[in-house]
């Protein structure tokens, strides 16, 4: 399982999720480009000394990564999706995908996935913010496919 960022505009959420990757052993793929220079102090501030401990992957489009992870069911984290996360059923290779912060996946991108899913929120909120709403999803997946780390599943 990969968690995916599609062109990230805030160097704080990337960093606050290089952590959680590191903490959760899961990869984190980056599809450029990003708002941010991967040297950005709120980069590096976000995500402390976990960074060197988090497995990063750079692509420098959609197309590069489609081809690089060819074969891996790519699920879409997004608003615009009616299928709930906690319903849905993840598999261990799938690769989570993240849109930017302002405007989420474009819709040519969304229609490249396989799949959608959304967090259920209370009515009149637009959105979480990126980093909680991708832990949030990842932990349900990698619960779901036994990947948590420590054997924290059903």
């Amino acid at each position: 399982m990969h968690l995916v960022l599609f062109q990230p505009e805030i160097p704080q959420n990337m960093g606050t999720l290089m952590r959680f990757a590191a903490c959760l052993g899961i990869p984190l793929d980056v599809v450029e480009p990003c708002g941010f220079l991967f040297t950005d102090k709120h980069l590096k501030r976000a995500g402390m000394d976990y960074i060197d401990l988090a497995t990063t992957h750079r692509f420098p489009s959609w197309k590069a990564l489609c081809e690089k992870r060819k074969g891996a069911r790519r699920v879409a984290i997004t608003t615009s999706s009616s299928e709930k996360y906690h319903e849905f059923s993840f598999e261990p290779d799938d690769l989570l995908i993240m849109g930017q912060e302002s405007v989420g996946l474009p819709r040519d991108i969304l229609d490249d996935c396989h799949e959608s899913v959304n967090i259920p929120m209370v009515s009149g909120v637009r959105s979480l913010n990126l980093a909680l709403a991708a832990a949030i999803v990842a932990t349900e997946a990698l619960r779901q496919t036994r990947q948590l780390p420590g054997g924290l599943h059903e």
